[in-house]
């Protein structure tokens, strides 16, 4: 029979300092501050190619979004000269030419290389590595919470005896 007045549980971190990377409340937090800027980031950069795709497509369309193209230079970085005058340059900071066969003109199309593509890979493998590794270090605490309440009822009972 339990007691009307029972006595009020310890928090399973009372061991660890509030200091402490480890401390509950600091990964809670470091989780929620990862988080935002992971996505005020992802907001702000897809705000940004979002705005630099409308003002380059509100001049006229491209030949190569309506006609057959070949594509005469491969995927490349841009150079410092092309960032500043070609707006396709803003998007991936990757272009390639390309040359309309009915219009016989050659234009600049954003592109996608496989240097970036790695980078943003890498990049994301990093970020997962790091929330495996703070879920880990939850995952750890809250064990060594169960495993002490477990021992303190262990310990009741044997007392009760």
């Amino acid at each position: 029979m339990r007691p009307l007045l029972a006595k009020p549980r310890e928090p399973y971190w009372i061991d660890v300092p509030e200091t402490s990377p480890c401390h509950p409340r600091s990964l809670v937090v470091f989780v929620y501050w990862v988080l935002l800027v992971f996505i005020l980031e992802l907001g702000l950069t897809e705000a940004a190619a979002r705005e630099k795709q409308s003002v380059s497509t509100s001049a006229s369309m491209p030949c190569w979004l309506v006609e057959d193209f070949v594509v005469a230079e491969e995927c490349a970085p841009c150079t410092t000269f092309q960032a500043k005058t070609t707006p396709e340059c803003g998007t991936t900071g990757f272009v390639e030419k390309i040359s309309c066969s009915e219009s016989k003109k050659d234009e600049f199309k954003s592109c996608r290389s496989a240097m970036m593509e790695r980078h943003l890979f890498w990049k994301f493998e990093g970020a997962v590595v790091g929330v495996a590794a703070v879920f880990a270090c939850l995952v750890i605490l809250r064990q060594r919470s169960l495993d002490r309440k477990a021992l303190e009822k262990v310990r009741k009972q044997i007392e009760s005896i």
